[in-house]
C-alpha cells in the first residue's frame, strides 16, 4: 500500500499536477475585475469614526476655544499631550503651551471626548508624515493652523454627528 502511494506521488510530480492546478486558479481569476486602488489618484472611503490629525478649534470671533482645563492631558493614555496655562488680565484661563507628540499618540480619541468646549478634535486628514521624530511634534500654533485650515470640514462633521453626541 505504501509503495502504491509513492508511485502515485512520483507520477503526479512528473505530470506536474500541482502546476496545472495552480494555473487553473490563475486562469479563473485572470479575467475578474481588479480590486487594486491606485492610491494617490483614487481614495478609499473613510469610516465616519476614523481619527486622523488633531486640530485645535477657535470660536467665530477668532479666540481659541481651549480653556486649559487639562482634561485631555489627564485622560491621554500615551501621555502625548503637554499643556501649560496662565491666567489672562480678564480673569480667564488659556493655554500658553499645548503640544502633542504624534510619535506617542495612539489616536484613541479620548482627548476629543473629554473636551468640554469641543476645542481639540481629530480630523479626517491622514496624509501627513515626518522624516525625523521632531517633525511629529505639533505645537499650539501648528494645531491652531490645522484647525483653521479644516474648520469648515470639522463643523460640517460635527453638525452631522450632533444627534449622536
Amino acid at each position: 500500500m505504501a509503495t502504491l502511494s509513492a508511485i502515485k506521488d512520483v507520477l503526479s510530480s512528473f505530470m506536474l499536477a500541482e502546476l496545472i492546478k495552480g494555473m487553473a486558479v490563475t486562469g479563473r481569476h485572470f479575467l475578474k475585475p481588479h480590486i487594486t486602488i491606485e492610491y494617490p489618484e483614487e481614495k478609499t472611503p473613510l469610516s465616519p469614526r476614523f481619527r486622523g490629525l488633531h486640530a485645535l478649534r477657535r470660536y467665530e470671533n477668532g479666540e481659541e476655544r481651549c480653556i486649559a482645563c487639562k482634561l485631555c492631558e489627564a485622560v491621554c493614555p500615551a501621555l502625548a499631550i503637554t499643556i501649560e496655562s496662565a491666567q489672562r488680565a480678564d480673569g480667564t484661563r488659556r493655554t500658553t503651551r499645548y503640544d502633542i507628540d504624534f510619535a506617542k499618540c495612539i489616536y484613541c480619541g479620548f482627548c476629543e471626548e473629554s473636551c468640554p468646549v469641543d476645542s481639540i478634535v481629530e480630523t479626517h486628514f491622514f496624509e501627513y508624515h515626518g522624516e525625523k521624530r521632531g517633525d511629529l511634534y505639533f505645537t499650539k500654533d501648528m494645531l491652531l493652523a490645522v484647525g483653521d485650515r479644516y474648520e469648515k470640514e470639522i463643523a460640517e462633521r460635527r453638525a452631522a454627528d450632533a444627534p449622536y453626541r
